[in-house]
């Protein structure tokens, strides 16, 4: 049982990713539930790495859609966090109509410190041995992303960074749930952004951890990632200032801490984290009516996670469950809000995403039941959201509709 039986209510979010943004959400949705991956791109890396330049397939936004943000350090991540920002902007000004400037907080995720500034920054370092004169190294800050959204709207109440890597803005998520239910503010502006990087497609790649085709998460055949970019925000309020009945049920977390990149193998750590989030959402297990995996195409982390929802859920499970990064890209810091995005139209369209890839199961994991392109008719009012990131940072949510 949740502690507080306080509702924790969502906004409508703002979005943009490879998918679809929220100036057209139900093309999103659409998008979504025909498995359309037109937004994963083949993009050549601006970074030499070993072996020479190399190119990724990575989710992109159209630059079409990016629009200057007027602040000094007008970087492309804050640009995709502008757009997003914009599409909820009536919905934190009433916030801080009805609560006031002070009680607004903010929590946003993001793993990306400046790089599209501290790359230039520092060729210029090491080639003139100097930084440019405008260059100014809070640039690179956690907060800068959080400390943007409120000067944006002056948001005055407390605001806060996070960087859990694949889990920070459902990191975020949770934290404005627990401002709110403490009584440290009574709306929170809350999510993630991401760009997918030379530095971090160099770095992911050094690891083995890319998929050079088009990502096929929980295949036998599976082999990595596709990173992706991308921006998701709710305002999270004490009451249903946007009108969309649907609620933030349920959050948990768990720490594995056995590897600074691996994921525990048994699944216990996600199982944990789901476990939490059902007992805070008052809901068993067959309330459930999809899950979001989290399904980046690793090897590592897509057995772990076919286990773990196995131990939570029962190896008969027919949970309706996909991964929705083949068609997103994995957004890092902005994925676990994005793919909360993606349940909030479940439930509100009725229509789940499909789960893109080859259908070729692998015998060692064990079975999940992941939607197909002809799966109809469901009834859809409870969503689990799965996030797992380095370091063993497990996150899940659980979203419901109420009304």
């Amino acid at each position: 049982m949740s502690v507080e039986t306080k509702n924790i209510f969502l906004s409508n979010p703002g979005f943009i990713c490879a998918a679809g943004d929220s100036q057209n959400p139900f093309g999103f949705v659409e998008n979504l539930a025909s498995g359309n991956r037109d937004g994963i791109k083949k993009v050549d890396c601006g970074l030499i790495g070993e072996g020479g330049a190399k190119s990724f397939f990575v989710g992109k936004i159209e630059d079409k859609k990016l629009k200057t943000t007027g602040d000094a350090f007008d970087m492309r991540v804050l640009q995709i966090l502008d757009f997003a920002l914009s599409s909820i902007k009536s919905v934190v000004e009433k916030a801080i109509s009805c609560y006031g400037a002070a009680r607004v907080g903010v929590c946003i995720g993001s793993c990306d410190n400046g790089s599209e500034l501290s790359l230039a920054g520092h060729k210029s370092f090491f080639t003139e041995g100097a930084f440019p004169a405008d260059y100014d190294l809070k640039v690179q800050g956690a907060d800068y992303p959080a400390t943007f959204t409120a000067r944006k709207f002056g948001a005055k109440g407390i605001c806060l960074a996070f960087s859990t890597a694949c889990s920070s803005s459902a990191s975020a998520i949770i934290k404005a749930k627990e401002l709110i239910r403490a009584g440290l503010c009574d709306a929170v502006i809350a999510g993630g952004v991401d760009v997918a990087s030379d530095t971090v497609l160099l770095g992911f790649d050094s690891l083995e951890a890319i998929d050079h085709q088009k990502t096929n998460p929980f295949s036998k055949n599976r082999s990595g990632i596709n990173l992706g970019e991308g921006a998701s925000v709710f305002v999270l309020s004490k009451d249903d200032l946007d009108g969309t009945g649907i609620i933030l049920a349920g959050t948990g977390e768990s720490s594995d801490a056995s590897h600074m990149t691996a994921p525990l193998a048994d699944g216990t750590g996600a199982e944990q984290a789901m476990k939490a989030a059902l007992s805070d959402a008052d809901l068993s297990p067959s309330q459930i009516d999809y899950i979001n995996l989290h399904g980046t195409g690793t090897h590592l982390n897509d057995s772990m996670e076919a286990r773990g929802v196995n131990l939570v859920f029962g190896s008969e499970n027919k949970i309706l469950c996909s991964s929705t990064k083949p068609l997103t890209g994995h957004t890092l810091g902005a994925a676990g809000s994005l793919e909360l995005a993606a349940c909030f139209y479940a439930i509100k369209s009725q229509k789940i995403p499909v789960h893109v890839w080859d259908g070729v199961a692998d015998e060692e994991m064990p079975v999940l039941n992941l939607v197909t392109a002809n799966a109809g008719g469901c009834n859809v009012a409870a969503c689990m959201s799965n996030s797992f990131a380095f370091g063993g940072c497990n996150a899940s949510l659980i979203i419901r509709k109420i009304k």
